[in-house]
């Protein structure tokens, strides 16, 4: 199958390699080949990780099978991260992540679930208790947009309306006052893949109408020849809760929010985009005249994410952070503080799940090195 999806000439689909995984995954767990593999010998070490998402999980795990005591601590009340507060139910079925989360248990790794280091557990505690601190907690910082009425009643961050969606749908609750889209003019700004969960999860609240705005130019229906493969291709994506409705419009700035204590309306303007050689666009630029305005009486901010939150553990362990507001780290994953590591979005800034996840399998073995030595 893999050579027929490869090979010149044969009728298949690289990416047909996905189905193939998930089918082996799913018929694998069904029959019972995937047992838990409890390390045979343990080494006496002992690790920290902070944080449960996709690094997190990736580095506990390769670190339980080398042998180490490891511990995950995770602030909700269940593990998984983005994977299981970020990421909507009809994306990624929860009980896919607790099913994992499960096994890592029964093969070792102690999660500890409703602790928020910095606040319950002190970060000197953990750097006298363990002999390696993994932080793995994700860039949760949201960009936000400081323009006139941004006081209004109304205007949420995207991940604070998708993390109390998935609370609600998993049974916590909701203790805080609800951010529902039901019945209501839903806006979201930012074109990415946090904005597109929060209109999939919008219509399924029963909003009257969505519409996404982004201020980048609508992009190529095909990959744009200044990202050849294997880079990140630069082409519009089109997902599943773009198709179910949604208005999209692209080259759009928010200039103010305008309401009577509450968002009623989002003005913005038209820009233009200058370009790099390759055609790349570096900087928008008004157009004069296109002022316009867009009703909306809920809106989601989905503009990604500015660095790793610093009150608390961060500022406890007294770790260096870098410009783009990430834990700053050397060539292994050490942070200033020796035997502190970090990997994933707590480095790079926000990316894929899969990038986190190989962070994760690297910094591992690095850990490993260090606890060695």
């Amino acid at each position: 199958l893999c050579e027929a999806s490869c090979t010149p000439g044969i009728n298949a689909h690289p990416v047909s390699i996905r189905q193939i995984e998930v089918s082996l995954v799913e018929r694998g767990f069904k029959e019972g080949w995937i047992k838990p593999r409890v390390p045979a010998e343990r080494t006496g070490k002992t690790v920290a990780v902070v944080g449960s998402g996709p690094a997190g999980l990736s580095v506990a795990d390769r670190l339980n099978q080398m042998g180490h005591e490891v511990v995950v601590y995770e602030r909700d009340n269940f593990c998984g991260g983005l994977l299981r507060y970020g990421i909507p139910d009809f994306k990624l079925d929860k009980d896919i992540v607790q099913r994992r989360i499960d096994l890592m248990a029964e093969e070792g790794i102690k999660f500890e679930t409703g602790v928020e280091i910095g606040k319950d557990i002190s970060g000197d505690f953990l750097l006298k208790k363990f002999d390696a601190v993994c932080i793995t907690v994700g860039a949760r910082v949201p960009r936000d947009l400081p323009i006139p009425g941004r006081e209004l009643d109304g205007i949420h961050f995207a991940m604070d309306f998708l993390h109390q969606q998935n609370r609600e749908v998993s049974g916590e609750g909701v203790v805080e006052t609800k951010i529902s889209a039901t019945g209501k003019k839903v806006l979201v700004i930012g074109g990415g893949d946090t904005g597109s969960d929060c209109v999939g999860t919008s219509l399924r609240q029963g909003c009257e109408r969505v519409v996404q705005i982004e201020i980048m130019p609508e992009p190529p229906d095909e990959r744009h020849d200044s990202t050849p493969w294997p880079e990140w291709p630069y082409q519009k994506r089109t997902s599943s809760s773009h198709k179910e409705g949604c208005e999209r419009m692209w080259d759009v700035m928010s200039t103010a929010f305008a309401g009577n204590g509450k968002v009623e309306k989002v003005e913005a303007v038209k820009v233009a985009w200058e370009t790099d050689p390759f055609g790349r666009p570096v900087k928008p630029v008004k157009v004069e005249g296109s002022e316009f305005s867009i009703d909306a009486d809920l809106v989601l901010l989905a503009m990604g994410f500015t660095g790793v939150e610093q009150p608390g553990m961060i500022e406890q362990l007294g770790v260096k952070l870098g410009a783009r507001g990430g834990v700053e780290v050397d060539d292994k994953g050490m942070a200033s503080v020796p035997g502190v590591f970090a990997a994933g979005d707590s480095v790079v800034g926000p990316s894929l799940v899969v990038r986190a996840m190989d962070a994760g399998r690297v910094l591992a073995k690095n850990i490993s090195d260090y606890l060695s030595k």
